[in-house]
């Protein structure tokens, strides 16, 4: 069992790390995706090139458990790039493990990619009429059948035309025997940031928490809509920028990004604290103290705390040593996935008034187990604060949001949650108080799971297994 897998918690994406013109580039690449491994745990890969020969190794797993000193020594080169993923679209198995890598006409093209494709379906469909076979049942083998599909007007040309035809979400690395390609969709929906190593050699990764790690300089975010080209003759950008502005993904700053991160340009630690505070302002609750339960809602508490005078506590504390399994419990051991994982602080919350501060209720499966764990505990009154508005519609852009029909605020009023988790109260940020943690202009972000309004027309039928395992 994924330790996360009943959670009711917003599901990962994916992550990806790249490094070019580094000896060790493989073992930075590892130590890349380990700072990423918090953006999907059910696979690994790393690809690396020498200039002539490609070396590949991938596994179900967390990174430290799918490579070794062993494996590691093994893929050679100073170019390489690597993958971690929770699957959006395919099922969590092997064939669907990234980097995906595939050879035609002697050349060799890999890719890792982090987002969702919303016209798979039709793609699909036109390459296998055109004879394609997929070894996959992932979106982004779709991106390597149209490379070499346009293969023959020419490598830059070949990426220019398959982004064309493209749509929807993606930070994807490309790697050739000799290069390595980032390319972000023109709306920009997924981080992807460029580094500088030591020794003159590049990164390009996911978050900037990666390039911290392995001591590399931030130079810039990879722009929305660029395909930005690395190879021995440095840097080159091969696109026109968009004719329109981004859809950053805001999700990123609520739950998804390390909070040692910048993304977007912004801090997430200084963003979620604002967030915290700027409930302080837009609700009104008596209370003697407010506590996280950890750590998804540790930073907006911190500012809840300091901008409303009120005591912050740790009431819950954190079991760091579960593993990805644990032994089944018996039936009788009702709620024990939860337990496991937090247990109360008996003499902290004892007769007290407490507020909790979550950043999302997705499904609200576990909830009222936790709530009802600080009323055993003897909580006189539990009120909870939620970092974001209610999330009411489907991702479609990369985060395994489930249909609208399981999100629990899709069906249900405000009130109605309150009362299914057993609370006192329950107050949601708005949308403008989120928007304003951030300090950039609203129609900067993508805010469809909030308020409907998807940037690029979704397929509305389409589910993460649409294509198989």
């Amino acid at each position: 069992m994924s330790s996360d897998h009943s959670s009711g918690r917003p599901r990962e994406e994916c992550g990806v790390c790249g490094i070019f013109g580094h000896p060790d580039a493989a073992k930075l690449v590892y130590f890349g995706l380990y700072a990423l491994q918090h953006r999907g745990q059910e696979s690994a890969g790393i690809v690396a090139s020498d200039g002539g020969k490609v070396w590949e190794h991938k596994d179900m797993g967390l990174v430290p458990e799918v490579f070794s000193e062993r494996t590691l020594s093994r893929l050679q080169g100073d170019l390489a790039m690597g993958h971690v993923r929770y699957s959006t679209t395919g099922s969590s198995s092997i064939v669907n493990a990234q980097p995906f890598t595939a050879s035609h006409r002697g050349d060799s093209i890999s890719i890792a990619h982090n987002g969702n494709l919303v016209n798979t379906r039709e793609l699909r469909d036109e390459l296998e009429a055109h004879g394609a076979l997929f070894q996959s049942s992932t979106d982004s083998e779709v991106v390597v059948h149209l490379l070499a599909h346009n293969s023959g007007l020419g490598f830059e040309q070949s990426i220019k035309e398959t982004f064309r035809r493209v749509s929807g979400a993606y930070s994807i690395l490309l790697m050739t025997k000799t290069q390595l390609v980032a390319v972000r969709d023109p709306y920009g929906f997924r981080p992807l940031c460029l580094g500088q190593l030591n020794n003159g050699g590049y990164v390009v990764a996911s978050e900037t928490c990666a390039l911290d790690l392995i001591e590399a300089r931030y130079i810039r975010d990879v722009a929305p809509g660029e395909i930005l080209i690395i190879d021995a003759n440095g840097l080159r950008s091969i696109s026109s920028p968009p004719s329109h502005g981004p859809r950053f993904c805001i999700f990123e700053h609520v739950y998804f990004a390390r909070p040692d991160s910048d993304i977007f340009g912004i801090n997430v630690y200084a963003c979620r604290k604002k967030m915290g505070a700027i409930l302080a302002r837009e609700s009104k609750v008596e209370a003697d103290f407010v506590m996280p339960f950890p750590d998804s809602g540790n930073y907006a508490a911190l500012g809840y705390s300091q901008a409303a005078g009120l005591p912050l506590e740790m009431g819950m504390i954190r079991n760091h040593y579960i593993g990805r399994t644990f032994i089944q419990p018996t039936q009788s051991m009702r709620d024990f996935s939860v337990r496991v994982k937090l247990n109360p602080v008996r003499p902290c919350l004892d007769g007290k008034r407490v507020i909790i501060m979550e950043d999302s209720i997705i499904r609200g499966t576990t909830g009222r187990s936790r709530v009802q764990s600080l009323r055993s505990a003897g909580a006189r009154e539990v009120h909870m604060l939620i970092s974001c508005p209610p999330t009411r519609y489907p991702c479609f852009y990369g985060i395994d949001f489930p249909s609208g029909g399981q999100l629990i605020a899709a069906s249900n009023s405000v009130e109605e949650i309150r009362q299914s988790l057993d609370l006192d109260s329950l107050q949601y940020l708005s949308i403008e108080g989120l928007v304003e943690a951030t300090g950039m202009p609203k129609d900067h972000f993508c805010l469809a799971c909030f308020n409907n309004d998807y940037p690029v027309a979704p397929d509305q039928n389409f589910h993460k297994l649409a294509f198989g395992a």
